[in-house]
């Protein structure tokens, strides 16, 4: 056992994992070790699993109150302690999950034919939005793994309406400071377009870094910018479709609105499971943390050892680690490569933009000892053959 870490999150066992039956454990079969959607392998936190199972045990299944069972008050209260940001709680709306929150404001604010700025590369899913909404994806890269306002104030310039954005950063673990968040804010207003900031992974920012909510930076932000956030990932909950939309100015307020039910309307389960993680589950949230923290650590002390040619710089937040493989000579999508070599599964690095080719992400969220399986199966993976 790792000195100091939580036994029950370090020492997971790889055939009890093996039952679940969540996308990222029975997509591939068992003799791959998926180390690639954005779950992590952790038991669920006792505060959650408790509300749980009391709710099936009385058979509370039923549509979702997310009000009367005060999710925002639990959300609000979560918001000041992690991250010392005041939020008005009849400023915080249910929807089913991020994602679907995004898509719905996007389809208020644009245009068919409108451009939405994003800054690969990024989570894929903005790209897909963005497309079957039939608007365009007008690109502001990452520069050194960091935000560009110059880039995204440009492309505001040149029409785009809103701007997409992943804070902390997936794939990368970026986390924007205030500056970069306020000069983001002001470009926005000044061009009269929308931020809609995805905010998902902010409770899982790691030691040295802290997050900076979009809509605390200045009155810009608040006026033309909206949050999403929810409890999904930070505790595991992802299933069970609950998020929050977050809004601190009138103009936000009504464009929230004007969104449909189907917006504004979240998983009964998914509700008691956020209010008892943002209620009662900091200490949980805490030990995450710190096998995280743990965890991007050793990543690179195994990199370096048994994959040296692998670069990798350790994310500020999150389980995500965002590899550059393009020493190794195995194309755009080394993932591709690396599934039937090492029997390892990579999320490929081309999906999160074109900036992603040579790249591929790999999920950390799991115990020591998967971590280092995982190094080992990357790196015969990459052997010469």
């Amino acid at each position: 056992m790792d000195a100091g870490l939580d036994p029950t999150l370090t020492e997971l066992s790889l055939e009890r994992l093996r039952e679940r039956r969540s996308e990222k454990w029975s997509h591939y079969p068992e003799d791959v070790l998926p180390a690639w959607v954005a779950e992590m392998d952790f038991p669920l936190a006792p505060p959650v699993e408790r509300a749980l199972l009391e709710a099936v045990r009385r058979g509370d299944t039923g549509y979702a109150a997310p009000r009367a069972l005060g999710l925002p008050e639990a959300f609000t209260a979560f918001a000041a302690e992690r991250f010392g940001w005041e939020v008005d709680p009849g400023a915080v709306s249910p929807a089913p999950d991020v994602v679907v929150a995004i898509a719905a404001l996007l389809a208020e604010v644009a245009e068919p034919g409108d451009q939405v700025v994003i800054d690969p590369p990024v989570y894929h899913p903005f790209f897909s939005v963005i497309e079957e909404l039939g608007l365009e994806a007008a690109e502001a890269p990452l520069v050194g793994g960091r935000l560009d306002p110059d880039a995204i104030e440009a492309r505001f310039a040149e029409g785009a309406v809103a701007l997409v954005l992943c804070s902390p950063h997936n794939p990368t673990g970026d986390v924007p400071g205030e500056a970069e968040l306020a000069a983001v804010a002001a470009a926005a207003a000044r061009h009269g377009a929308w931020v809609l900031a995805d905010e998902i992974h902010a409770p899982l920012t790691l030691p040295g870094a802290s997050h900076v909510p979009f809509l605390a930076v200045s009155e810009a932000a608040r006026e033309r910018g909206v949050a999403l956030c929810s409890a999904s990932k930070a505790f595991n909950v992802a299933g069970l479709g609950c998020a929050q939309i977050v809004t601190a100015s009138d103009p936000a307020a009504e464009l929230v609105g004007r969104l449909p039910h189907g917006a504004t309307s979240c998983g009964h389960l998914g509700a008691i499971a956020a209010v008892a993680a943002y209620r009662e589950g900091g200490a949980w949230l805490d030990a995450v943390r710190a096998v995280l923290d743990h965890n991007r650590a050793l990543l690179t002390e195994l990199l370096a050892e048994r994959v040296p040619e692998a670069a990798y710089a350790p994310p500020a937040a999150g389980y995500l680690a965002w590899l550059d493989l393009r020493a190794l000579g195995l194309g755009e999508d080394p993932a591709a490569a690396i599934l039937p070599r090492g029997k390892l599964a990579l999320s490929p690095g081309p999906s999160f933009g074109r900036q992603g080719a040579g790249f591929a992400r790999l999920n950390f969220g799991t115990s020591p000892a998967l971590v280092e399986e995982a190094v080992d199966r990357l790196a015969a993976g990459v052997a010469p053959r």
